[in-house]
């Protein structure tokens, strides 16, 4: 089980992407190549008054079970310990036991 506050803190995390992803977006869409190198800087300097946190690349896949950030399995949004208990219990479906 994770940190209570690990938790917590990717909670806010995912706030603040949802609450700053549109401003973002405008911001990068003012991007381009035909703007010069100083209003290219200056649009540079808007995205980094954000919060550092709002960037979706600071996001963490945690299991939603256990918290737990590391052996992290996208398609089914669990780690590596809680899917393989699920799997054995026969609670995911389509997903077996390899035997070669």
């Amino acid at each position: 089980m994770a940190k209570q506050n690990m938790i917590e803190r990717e909670k806010k995390r995912n706030k603040l992407i949802q609450k700053y992803y549109r401003k973002r977006k405008e911001i990068k869409g003012t991007l381009n190549n035909n703007l010069t190198f100083i209003e290219q800087l200056e649009i540079q300097r808007e995205l980094q008054k954000l919060p550092k946190n709002s960037t979706p690349c600071r996001r963490r896949n945690r299991c939603w079970k256990t918290g737990r950030s590391r052996g992290f399995y996208k398609d089914f949004g669990l780690s590596r310990h809680v899917l393989r208990e699920m799997s054995h219990n026969c609670l995911l479906p389509g997903v077996r036991k390899a035997s070669w």
